[in-house]
């Protein structure tokens, strides 16, 4: 099955026109979150982009294709910046995000989009779903089709997520991956201080996963965690990535600011953003 699994440099270049495009996305919204968008966008970008298989043609999806689950739905901008350049969306559409009667609504909506797994926003939920897909893909015999789940640190404080961080590694699903936007931001503060979580890889090794904890910026790392999950294919292990990340990532007066977690930016504010996202990806040798 085909996949595009692009160089560390290319995603990082990609990353950055990702990043663009979330941030006029919120600006034309006037609402939305780009704090955890933009610290997630590297992470997916190398999921979707280097990892998942069966995912490049939206002409012709097959059911043993990879799944991707958003469990923290509130940063889906960054899931239509990707889907718009896979062709699964027009990016057209992309300015029409959060009005009404768009299919571009501020949480992912699995009945009008394609290929969007589940309707997630409602916290703590992803992981389950992302389960359920994981033991479907055993159960029809998919042998090679893996399931992936964005996670957000401030999400997993939710009871849920840890009975299905008990229940995965009962069923040994190895060809499930969790990877965790570990921001140490959500809405009411640091998640350190709210409900702090550590030490996140000891409890997650013990309730059965394999950890690996890592930069979620530093795309090499990014890759080589995701090609260890396809080699452990064979193992009796879900994956758990601790992805260390900076909220706001990529733009200077949003990075470690909580107070970017739901607030778009203003025009003059876009404007900034966007060209140091561009100053950025010129030395890293774009156009």
């Amino acid at each position: 099955m085909i996949r595009i699994m692009k160089s560390a440099k290319d995603l990082a270049l990609l990353s950055c026109e990702f990043r663009i495009s979330i941030l006029e996305m919120l600006r034309d919204a006037k609402s939305g979150h780009p704090g955890g968008s933009l610290s997630a966008i590297d992470l997916m970008t190398a999921v979707w982009f280097h990892s998942m298989k069966g995912v490049n043609d939206p002409k012709h999806l097959k059911d043993d294709r990879d799944r991707f689950v958003l469990s923290k739905g509130h940063g889906v901008p960054a899931l239509y910046a990707i889907l718009a350049n896979l062709g699964f969306i027009e990016k057209s559409e992309l300015p029409t995000l959060r009005r009404t009667g768009s299919r571009l609504q501020g949480h992912p909506d699995r009945v009008r989009l394609p290929i969007v797994e589940a309707s997630t926003g409602s916290l703590g939920q992803g992981l389950s779903v992302a389960q359920g897909i994981a033991m479907g893909q055993r159960l029809n015999g998919y042998s090679n089709a893996r399931t992936f789940c964005l996670l957000g640190d401030g999400e997993i404080q939710e009871g849920q997520v840890w009975e299905s961080a008990l229940s995965c590694a009962k069923y040994k699903l190895s060809n499930l991956c969790a990877i965790l936007d570990a921001n140490d931001a959500q809405i009411d503060g640091k998640v350190s201080e709210v409900m702090p979580l550590e030490p996140l890889a000891d409890k997650w090794r013990s309730f059965g996963w394999n950890v690996i904890e890592l930069d979620g910026h530093d795309y090499p790392a990014i890759l080589k965690a995701l090609d260890q999950f396809e080699k452990d294919q064979k193992s009796d292990k879900p994956l758990f990535i601790v992805a260390r990340t900076v909220k706001g990532k990529g733009v200077s007066f949003m990075e470690h600011k909580i107070e970017w977690h739901g607030v778009a930016p203003k025009a003059e504010e876009c404007e900034r953003a966007v060209a140091e996202v561009k100053k950025y990806a010129l030395s890293l040798g774009g156009n």
